[in-house]
């Protein structure tokens, strides 16, 4: 299991990045961009959405969605506005001492500088007393990946559908995999999954669009199943609704990290969990593949 053994650090915010430059430079516009997000479709007869399969290094999903247009808003310069209670993410300035897609492939490497970093972290931004970090993920493929057959997962891209990682009943699944002894006592106190997100490079083609949490209600959340060899997950698959506020960073940097909360037990916080997808930005289709890597973080308050 990764150590949470971490010193607390002050975070760098991006108002204090931005009070510094624009004494001297003028705030960048903003992109906003008006596209599709890709919702499920229901069938309409009561049935459960399609699983995703994952095995033998092949990700299988077949299941239906259907595009909704709609604009997704550029935070720049409005980064501070939005935090991981009040919306369900929240940008964050922190700089890596891993910074190649190489060593991001290495997942030795990861574990052993990257999430010590992100550890830390995370208990700077939210207070925790632990953390835990369960999986991480390098995407550098092609947005068609889950199209490609056989061995697909070993060129993993973005993901473009709205989603949210684990469902309210999927986060209990997480917490009782790592610690089967100790559950039953975690579960008495707040705990939460959030999502690490950072760009290997400035990400122009496919960025992630986060939606705020309190414009997506919980009768839009389906359960939806994935599964694997000898386990399964739950996530959350999302209905349309044209009500639904979408927000990304233009032009994001590999020191712009993006924090997504997928779940919190605290049912009195304006925003338990944040759908999010990746989408096609048409004036950005020509440039290279993106490259990212996410890491899933059970987060635990005394």
């Amino acid at each position: 299991m990764a150590a949470a053994v971490a010193t607390p650090q002050t975070p760098v915010t991006f108002r204090d990045i931005t009070e510094t430059s624009t004494q001297t430079s003028a705030v960048p516009r903003r992109h906003d961009v008006t596209t599709s997000i890709n919702y499920w479709k229901d069938p309409g007869d009561g049935s459960l959405p399609m699983p995703i399969v994952i095995a033998n290094n092949t990700v299988k999903n077949e299941r239906p969605h259907v595009p909704q247009q709609l604009v997704v808003h550029d935070v720049t310069g409005e980064e501070d506005k939005y935090s991981l209670d009040s919306h369900g993410f929240q940008f964050q300035r922190h700089a890596s001492k891993v910074t190649s897609l190489q060593d991001f492939q290495d997942d030795e490497l990861v574990k052993a500088e990257y999430y010590p970093e992100s550890i830390e972290l995370l208990k700077s931004v939210t207070g925790a007393s632990r953390i835990f970090i369960f999986d991480h993920k390098t995407r550098c493929g092609p947005s068609n990946w889950h199209k490609l057959g056989k061995g697909n997962r070993s060129s993993r891209g973005p993901l473009l559908r709205a989603h949210v990682d684990q469902s309210y009943d999927g986060a209990e699944l997480v917490l009782r995999r790592w610690f089967p002894e100790e559950a039953d006592e975690l579960v008495k106190k707040r705990y939460q999954i959030i999502n690490i997100w950072r760009p290997i490079r400035t990400i122009l083609k496919d960025p992630l669009g986060v939606a705020d949490a309190t414009s997506i209600p919980d009768t839009d959340l389906v359960a939806a199943a994935i599964i694997y060899p000898a386990d399964r997950d739950e996530t959350w698959t999302i209905r349309p609704r044209a009500t639904h506020r979408w927000y990304f960073k233009y032009a994001q940097q590999p020191d712009e990290m993006l924090l997504i909360k997928c779940f919190d037990s605290d049912e009195s916080v304006p925003a338990r969990r944040s759908p999010h997808s990746a989408f096609d930005n048409p004036e950005e289709r020509d440039r290279e593949s993106r490259e990212s890597i996410e890491t899933r973080a059970l987060v635990f308050y005394d």
